[in-house]
């Protein structure tokens, strides 16, 4: 069950010539492969272009008439792999997934599409989210296309712009006989906008069309001598027609006035900012009229040697906005500028910061400095004034703590890093190593398990030097997508083939969670489309693991310790995987609450489970906080002038999964913890049970509070 059904958007992607499509940048693309023709499609979930496999997935039925193959693929190396389909075949393809760890994961298959070249148009569609919106390790794309020369579009962040970038890579790829990798910024995937729509296309050749006449040429085959051959190829025949074709079509696009003392050069994707900055400065409308010459790259590899040189010439100073690191678009411009003996200045990472996001200010700050050497009088006189300086900005580093992702209000596997922390307390500590997955967060306060992650479904592997036989077993994580990713055979098969004494907790929350929600093999959702309800215990034992322990309700934290301290203490020799099992809880309500509102609505009698704590019996003492960490358990003051410490409580944002309760017990803390049903549309006689109750609790209180000590010390 993915976070978002694009059911009813989907429907617009079958709007044709003369239509108008208004929606996400993500719809936009998908429209866009289905007007060019494409044969296939494929990719692996990932922000930020999970939503646009969800799209894909729910327009299966509109590519099926169109004669289009979408796949969901079980890793982006198989979705790279996928793009073979257009190497003998005039097949147009596209795949997709986030980069710069799709392209990690898929750059076997990457590199030996671009040394064999397409016949077909191959897309590549990545989406980077660089900067503090990112979820991964900091790193550009750019540098595989340099290693693997395949092309790099990385088109203005607007719906025109980006349906037409996937038209002209497509045309590119076939006019070079390269693949070409689509880069889509998170702001491009999730704009709002309109294009003009044409006429979705079928492929002229399907991939059912072809299979049923199979070609093959050995010249294309990645071996000696013909590999030899592919890198004379690449230099010789498709870097000139790729040039060529980006010049005769003018993808790279011009602004501003033609002669100029300076200008500006930009990656594509900046472009909105870039003139946004301008903007603010008095030197562009928001039309993208401006006073500077800009020279936007909309492809940022390979730079057209040519089309730069002509902006430069006449020019003394010019700017490039990169951004990331490394700068290797910068390094490629004065490489360029040096070996044409031009005198025109090159500014970039002097002006602009060398590695994080290029926010609004960051970009209007770099353009400031870079206006200030090369010509001040263009700047508003509130700018150039010396004393106008904007005041620094205190270092509130030290005051405000970070702000971490953690786990969601009832997550599943808050519990089982519970029930580590109670077997850390028994047993002592252990060398652990994480993965990828919401489990990562575990690494974090309250529980600070594991420390390292090397990458999908590698978690298992990762521990593999401290499996050597020590005194306490080494413990790995991985998720049930990582398990399906990558982890069976690199991480399991590693652990069964090296005969590991080491111990693996499989979390299973029934689908890809922290990419959006999406349906795995292991998935107990029934899908029309794709093989779920595969036991990942199964595969296990297929592989050759005897000792397995399925634990099926991770809430039960006294069961998931007694399965830990199992794992660690056990005789058998071997590896020990532990699959710990419960949905995830986001999805979990994405299903059940409508259900429930439903019922609600129609007044039907619905429960609904709350949890709370008895301010009364509470001791304050903290220890269920310290081994939960639930959002919805904070903290409470008291009015009681003899109780200085604030007490536990539990706010209304609680989904009632009954973690805290089960911690509670399972450490031996306190019965403080209480569990109440709020009744909905109840009977008539529940309701007068109800009122009578209220009565009588009143009536005791009354009582009670007529029998207080008063402050002056005479009792009533």
């Amino acid at each position: 069950m993915a976070e978002r059904s694009f059911k009813a958007e989907v429907e617009h992607l079958r709007k044709g010539e003369g239509d108008t499509f208004t929606g996400e940048g993500i719809l936009a693309i998908t429209k866009a492969l289905l007007e060019n023709g494409v044969g296939y499609v494929g990719g692996y979930q990932g922000a930020p272009i999970s939503h646009l496999m969800d799209v894909l997935a729910d327009a299966e039925e509109l590519m099926g008439e169109l004669g289009v193959r979408f796949e969901a693929n079980a890793s982006e190396a198989a979705a790279a792999a996928m793009l073979a389909a257009s190497v003998h075949y005039p097949i147009r393809g596209a795949v997709t997934f986030k980069g710069p760890v799709g392209v990690n994961v898929a750059s076997d298959a990457l590199a030996n599409l671009c040394s064999s070249g397409v016949n077909g148009g191959a897309l590549i569609i990545v989406g980077e989210d660089y900067g503090e919106g990112s979820s991964i390790m900091q790193e550009r794309s750019h540098g595989f296309a340099m290693k693997s020369q395949f092309w790099m579009l990385d088109p203005r962040p607007n719906l025109p712009s980006i349906t037409k970038a996937v038209k002209d890579g497509f045309e590119l790829s076939e006019a070079s006989n390269t693949p070409v990798m689509l880069m889509v910024r998170i702001r491009s995937c999730h704009v709002t906008g309109s294009f003009e729509t044409r006429d979705n296309q079928r492929p002229p050749l399907t991939v059912y069309d072809a299979v049923a006449n199979p070609q093959s040429d050995f010249n294309r085959v990645v071996l000696p001598p013909m590999s030899y051959l592919h890198e004379q190829d690449k230099i010789n025949t498709r870097w000139p027609a790729a040039e060529k074709f980006i010049i005769e079509n003018k993808l790279n696009e011009m602004f501003g006035p033609e002669r100029a003392d300076l200008g500006i050069i930009v990656q594509g994707g900046m472009y909105n900012g870039l003139i946004r900055a301008l903007q603010r400065l008095g030197l562009a409308e928001i039309d993208g009229t401006t006073e500077i010459p800009i020279y936007v790259l909309n492809v940022t590899y390979p730079i057209v040697r040519s089309e730069f040189e002509a902006f430069c010439a006449g020019k003394d100073h010019v700017m490039i906005v990169e951004e990331g690191q490394p700068d290797h678009i910068e390094q490629q411009l004065g490489s360029y500028l040096y070996k044409s003996g031009s005198h025109t200045r090159l500014y970039g990472k002097d002006v602009l910061p060398m590695a994080g996001e290029y926010t609004g200010q960051v970009m209007l700050d770099g353009i400031i400095a870079f206006l200030k050497s090369a010509a001040p009088t263009m700047l508003p006189d509130h700018v150039r004034a010396p004393n106008m300086d904007a005041p620094k900005l205190p270092d509130l580093s030290k005051t405000v703590p970070i702000r971490p992702p953690g786990f969601c209000t009832g997550c599943p596997e808050r519990p089982i890093f519970a029930a580590m922390k109670l077997t850390e307390q028994e047993l002592g500590k252990h060398q652990i190593t994480g993965d990828i997955g919401c489990h990562l967060f575990g690494s974090l306060p309250p529980f600070e398990i594991g420390g390292a992650t090397m990458g999908y479904g590698l978690g298992p592997a990762a521990n593999a030097a401290f499996d050597g036989g020590g005194e306490k077993r080494a413990i790995s994580i991985l998720g049930d997508g990582g398990f399906w990713h990558n982890g069976l055979s690199s991480s399991i098969g590693n652990m069964v083939f090296n005969k590991s004494d080491s111990v693996a907790v499989i979390v299973d929350n029934y689908y890809s969670a922290a990419t959006g929600g999406q349906d795995i093999m292991s998935s107990r959702a029934k899908n029309d489309t794709k093989a779920t309800n595969n036991p990942i215990s199964k595969a296990l034992k297929g592989v050759g693991v005897e000792w397995v322990r399925q634990v099926d309700h991770t809430y039960d934290v006294t069961k998931m310790r007694d399965v830990l301290r199992e794992a660690l203490t056990t005789d058998h020799k071997g590896p020990k995987v532990i699959v710990a099992s419960s949905e995830c809880m986001l999805n979990k309500q994405r299903r059940e609450k409508p259900l429930r509102n439903k019922a609600i609505k129609e007044g039907r009698r619905v429960d609904v489970p709350r949890f709370g704590v008895d301010a009364d019996v509470c001791t304050g003492d903290h220890a269920c906080m310290r081994l939960s960490g639930c959002p919805s358990l904070s903290l409470k003051r008291l009015d009681d002038p003899l109780r200085d410490d604030p007490v536990a409580a539990i706010d209304q944002t609680c989904v009632g999964c009954g973690n805290c309760g089960e911690v509670a017990h399972a450490a031996v803390l306190c019965p403080s913890f209480y569990q109440a049903d709020v009744v909905h549309n109840p009977g008539r006689f529940e309701a007068w049970r109800a009122g009578l109750r209220r009565k009588v609790i009143n009536w005791l209180q009354k009582r009670r509070d007529a029998r207080r000590l008063r402050l002056d010390g005479v009792a009533t």
